[in-house]
Parts: C-alpha cells; structure tokens; sequence
C-alpha cells in the first residue's frame, strides 16, 4: 500500500511550503526558533538573534557574582530595600527601606518585587540583582522587534531593534538597578496589548493592555500614564468596529486600568498607620499624596506646586525647555535619531492620509508617534526633578518610527525614483517629492550626530573613530541615494540604504560601549563621557552636582567596594543642601552621619556589637544614610526623615515608644541642621541620651566615609538610649 504525503501547507506570502515531517516536528520547531518562519527571509531571525546577544552582553558585560553584600553595584537606595525585602515579606509587599519597615521608598514596590524575587532564589548579589533588569532590557528589544515587524516587516523590526538595543541611555539604565528598565518592558506589553486590540477589534487585548499599564504604573506610579492619550486615542479612531463598541471598549478597560494601577495604593492606605512602615516621599502618609504630589504634578510642576509634595525643581538634565534633550548632557544619550525619527513621522502619516480608518500602518505610526512626542514633550518641559535616565521611556517610541518610518521613506523613495523616468502626465505629482525626504532625513541625523560626537573630541579615540565612520557612511548613504534616485539602479540604492543605517548607530554604538565597558553612577547612571552641567546647566558633569557622569559604582565609588557606610541616591530625587547627613544631593556622596558625626565601619561593628537585642541597629536622618548601613550591616536601619530628612516619619511620641519597647538603642543627630538636629525629638534625644565618644569605636581604625575627620561635638553625634531614658 502506498502511503501519501501530508498536503503542502499554504504560506502567508501566497506560497507553499513542505509539511513538517510527523517524525521530526519537535526538531523542526526547534530549528524554526533560530531560523525563523518559512515565510521569512533567511536572514531575518539570525539577525533578531545576533542583536539580542549583543543587547545582552551590552547590559550583562562585567557583571558578576560578588558575595558580600557590601559591594553590590547599582543604586543602593533600591538594593537596600531589595535586602530588606529578602529578610522580611513585610518589608517586600510594602517596599519598605528597612527589614523593620519603619519607611518605604519613595516608589510603588513592583521593581522591587521583581529584583526581591529573584535575591530570594539565587542569593543576594550583583548579578542577582541586575538579572531582571537585563532579562527585560532584551525582552523590550525582542518584544518591539516584534511588534514592528508585524506591520512593517522584517526589515523595519530590525532596523527598530537596533536602535533600541544601542540607545546610549538605555544601555547605561539596563545595568543599574533603578526600575526603569521593568517600566519599558510593561509599556511595551501594553503597547502590544493595544495593536493587537486595533487590528482585531476584541476586548481582551486591549483590557490586557490596561493591566500592563497598571503594574507600569506600581512601577514608577504617573511615568507610566505618560502614553496613554495616544493609546486611547489610536484605539478610538483606528480598531475596528462601530464608535460605540470601541468607547465601550475603552471604557472596561478604563476600569481594568484603574484596578491593576490602584489596588496596592488601596490595600497600603487602608491599613493602619500604626500597623505599617511611613509612606516615604509623602506629606501625610498616604500613598496617594505619593501620587499626585511628589511623583506626580511635582515633577511636571516643580518646587512651585502646590499639589501634594513637589519635586525641588532638580534637574540634573539641565533647564526645562523644548531644546533640553539636545544640550550637552542629553544629547548624547537620546537625541541621535530623532531628527530622522520625527521627519519619518510626519512623512509617514502624510503618505498614509488616504488610508482607511483602520489602517494598520497608519495606526502603529500614531501610536509610535504619540509615544515619542508625549515623552519628549513632558521631559522636555518639566520644572521638577529631572534625570538623563528618565527618557529611556521614549526610546521605544524612536526606535520604533526609526525602523517602521525608515522603512516607509524607502518604500516613498522607490516611488519617487521610478517617478523620475516617467513622463509628468502619468506620474503621480507627489512622487516626484517623495524622492528628496529620506535623503534630508539621513542628512539631517548624520550631521547631528557628527554635532555630537565634536562635543566629546579627545575624549578618546572610540569617539573618533565613530565621528570619521558617521561622516563617510552618511555621505555615501546620501550620495548614494540621489545617485541611485536619477539612475534609477536598485542595487545602487539598496546599499546607500545599508550605508545609512550605518551611519545611524555608529555614534549611539560608541556611547552604548563605552557604557557597557566603564563604572557608571548607580544613581544617575549615563553614557559616554561627561559633557556638561548636571543641575540647572549650572555646573558639573550629567552625574550630579560635579563631576563626569562616567564615575564609579555606588556614590562615587568604584564598583565592587564595600560603601563602608557612604551613601548612595535614590533615581528619582531632587537636589539637597549638600554636605550633612540630613542633606546631599540625591546623587549620593554626603557625609555619612552629617558633619557632627562619621559613620565607619568601626562604628558598624561596635553597633552590633552592643545591638542588644534591639530590632533597629541605629536611627538616622536621611535614606542614604540608612541604606548604606543597611549594606554594610546586614541589619535594619531607621531614617527617620526620609530622604530629605524632611519626611514626619519620625516623632517624639514613636521615639519614645520604640526606646521604652527596647526596639531602638542607637540614634545620630546631626548638629548642623535639619529634623536630626531642631526637631523636638533630637532635643529629648540630646537631654535623655548618653553621649558615645567616638574613641569608644574608633581606636585603631582608619575606615570611614568621608576624607575628613570629625568627632562626636556637643551639639551632634551618636547617643545610646534605653527603656529607662523613655521614662
């Protein structure tokens, strides 16, 4: 008997293609994982695999296990609060900077769960820590590669991917462990979320879409809404279906959005003060004040608002205004491809004007564009707290138009060049334009990248190297593209296509290896070489108040050594007054324990040593402070002010409390300011403490954090109180 063959199986490009054997069907979709669909070009999926493994060791290179806690790198301020969470569910579902959950950060706890989680499995570590952050850089790289490609091919989608993965900014923010990595990856999924609800017209993914944006949204609360308006308004004029279902639609999944986004800030406010840590950042110890004030309208608004509590106008980006993501500290991190990225824009919803309603080309450049224009204008114009990190969010919006867009202007050229041979009466009029805007568009990115790379020379010969290959590769490329536009020859074209792309990245590559191959700041982190004022333009490298943004670990030291007490900042701070324990810059760097008191690792060891049982080894003013000690410790700290030392976590009545419960021994005031020096309870502290002279700890050691030497004054310093001081 003869047995016959499976049928061929129809492609979606129109062909055939052979039935996989019924013998070998697991080895045939294994091979498809790295070779890709049949329909797809033979090229197409190594190359997504050769640009996630370049992403990868971008964002993993020099990262290792180091075993003490003292030396993880990244923000320490978050890896703080992550080793609390390891050694109390308490302390992880709330997000509380110490293992006592005495104060949270000043951030919904998600990213912390997520980098908790994986401490919980493999240890507390460097790589431990920064595994996630690297998992869901590469992940946002597949997943928009993804997404373009569905709409715009193969080519488009590899084009997008490239310029995600080699975003300098991007580069620099995926090794650290500030949340904002997991914010784009949840963006992202929101963002796939919503074409698929366009193109199809069903519910469900667009609900998902909403939950994705609600746990961006207990990732970095109101930053995550920043591209909402252009996703209501995509799914409002392109999904299919009558108006009527679609606002339907829209409205479950408001309610979806406001659920997955609400929820922890509901179950956090209904407890008890009493029953749960202080909400760090805010005025009245609620999460919602955390919201709308200090990581809502006061980062819009800046030190003037008068919502909640405003940001304190920081801007270590340099001064608000439509001009900001061009100057000489931005620049180099976001800007390369946007002057490409917005002629591609417009030039694309133009060449898509006649399209249906539903155009699904015409809907994922709206949604690209609004993401990118919303971005830019809100960290553009913002007077609060600002960081170079933050538009790190608008990248995928960029690289999106640069692929999809790029693509587009090509598909335009073509015409425009075929236009050229034909007699005016049967070419259409608006061919003939369509020729000169790619070419415009690679001149305009070039020459803003060669912009670019001038105001870094001698800064190393990397950056040379990358200035010479812009320049050739983008004369080639446009050169190329006129030559091939009047001759009419496709090949000619097609490699001043390549050219192009060449001289697109070359510069954004220059600054992503210098950030994967160099120490970053773990709380401001940036790429390439300092170029400019960090607050206000007014002094000092994109790093902080002074100093190149390419500086060591953890507040200023290099990766890997132990922070001996010395703080390190929070991402999303303001500026402080510098040089005391109840101030620094949130950049890190202040003197550990304010002027009138050093915290050394010989003060460390004697805390523990004389713990006696207390749940807190020490109080302190500040959040800096508190989390390099908790690093260095392995035990609770309390910072008694947050971190401006400003925050009313702290009173007289719960000091007392906890030094009669015998759960607090040890507290520093400071004597030159701030809640650990005027406050009603640093003043009981200084009547009913016991001074402890710094040659109680200090004989024989030389390890502290601050060059300078001090000891305890009559004014400020370490006191011992027990349960008899409480009275």
């Amino acid at each position: 008997m003869t047995t016959l063959a499976p049928p061929p199986t129809p492609s979606p490009s129109g062909g055939h293609r052979a039935a996989p054997p019924s013998d070998g069907g697991f080895v045939v979709r294994g091979r498809r994982l790295f070779t890709g669909p049949a329909e797809d070009a033979r090229w197409t999926r190594p190359a997504l695999w050769a640009i996630l493994l370049a992403a990868t060791a971008l964002y993993a290179w020099n990262i290792t296990s180091i075993t003490s806690i003292t030396s993880i790198s990244g923000n320490s301020f978050y890896n703080a609060a992550v080793y609390s969470g390891t050694k109390s569910w308490k302390a992880f579902f709330f997000g509380a900077l110490d293992s006592g959950s005495f104060i949270t950060v000043d951030k919904p706890p998600f990213a912390l769960w997520v980098m908790g989680l994986s401490a919980r499995a493999f240890g507390f570590g460097t790589w431990q820590l920064a595994l996630p952050m690297v998992a869901v850089g590469t992940g946002s790289v597949a997943l928009l590669h993804r997404m373009v490609k569905r709409d715009f091919g193969p080519v488009a989608a590899t084009v997008a991917a490239l310029a995600l993965a080699l975003t300098p900014i991007t580069v620099a923010i995926n090794r650290d462990t500030n949340p904002d990595p997991i914010l784009v990856f949840l963006m992202l999924l929101g963002a796939a979320g919503l074409l698929k609800a366009v193109r199809t017209g069903r519910l469900m993914p667009l609900v998902w879409s909403a939950v994705a944006i609600g746990f961006a949204f207990n990732t970095k609360m109101m930053q995550a809404y920043v591209v909402l308006p252009a996703f209501f308004l995509v799914y409002l004029w392109a999904a299919h279906g009558s108006l009527g279902r679609r606002i339907r639609h829209l409205a479950v999944a408001t309610v979806a959005l406001v659920v997955s986004s609400a929820w922890w800030m509901v179950v956090v406010d209904l407890i008890p003060a009493s029953s749960r840590p202080y909400i760090g950042g805010s005025t009245d110890n609620t999460v919602w004040d955390l919201v709308i004030g200090y990581n809502g309208f006061g980062r819009i608004l800046g030190a003037g608002s008068s919502v909640g509590s405003a940001g304190n106008g920081a801007s270590f980006g340099g001064s608000a205004g439509v001009y900001r993501l061009f100057n000489e500290i931005m620049g180099g991190q976001i800007s390369w491809l946007i002057p490409f990225a917005a002629i591609a824009l417009i030039a694309g919803l133009i060449l898509r004007g006649r399209a249906p309603r539903t155009d699904a080309e015409r809907a994922a450049l709206m949604l690209w564009g609004g993401w990118f224009v919303l971005h830019y204008l809100t960290f553009a114009l913002a007077e609060g707290t600002f960081h170079p990190y933050y538009v790190t969010a608008m990248a995928p919006g960029i690289a999106a138009l640069a692929g999809a867009g790029g693509v587009t202007l090509y598909r335009a050229f073509r015409e425009g060049s075929a236009a050229m041979g034909a007699p005016p009466a049967r070419a259409e009029s608006r061919a003939w334009g369509r020729g000169w805007v790619l070419p415009a568009a690679v001149a305009a990115s070039a020459a803003w990248a060669i912009v670019l790379l001038q105001r870094v020379s001698g800064s190393g010969t990397l950056y040379t190297v990358a200035e010479i290959v812009v320049g050739v590769a983008g004369t080639v490329a446009v050169l190329g593209l006129l030559a091939g536009r009047f001759t009419r020859r496709d090949p000619l074209i097609g490699f001043a296509a390549l050219a192009a792309v060449v001289a697109l990245v070359a510069g954004p590559a220059a600054y992503s290896v210098s950030a994967a191959t160099s120490a970053t700041n773990g709380t401001n982190p940036t790429a390439g070489p300092g170029t400019g004022g960090g607050m206000g333009g007014m002094g000092g490298g994109p790093g902080g108040a002074s100093g190149s943004s390419r500086t060591s670990g953890t507040g200023g030291r290099s990766m890997g050594e132990p922070p001996s007490g010395s703080g390190s900042a929070p991402s999303d701070s303001g500026t402080r007054p510098s040089g005391s324990e109840t101030g620094g810059d949130r950049t890190g760097g202040g003197q550990m324990g304010g002027a009138g008191t050093q915290v050394s690792s010989a003060m460390i060891t004697y805390l523990k040593k004389h713990q006696d049982g207390a749940t807190w080894l020490l109080a302190v003013a500040t959040d800096q402070t508190a989390s390099s000690i908790i690093l260095e410790s392995g035990q609770p700290v309390i910072s008694m002010g947050g971190w401006s030392g400003s925050d009313n976590a702290m009173t007289l009545a719960k000091l007392k409390s906890l030094v009669k419960s015998g759960k607090l021994h040890y507290i520093i005031v400071s004597s030159d300011g701030g809640q650990g020096t005027n406050s009603e309870f640093a003043t009981w502290v200084k009547a009913h403490g016991t001074a402890v002279k710094s040659s109680a700890y200090s004989s024989g050691s030389s390890s502290t954090t601050s060059s300078s030497t001090s000891s305890t004054s009559s004014t400020g310093g370490l006191y011992r109180l027990d349960a008899s001081d409480a009275g």
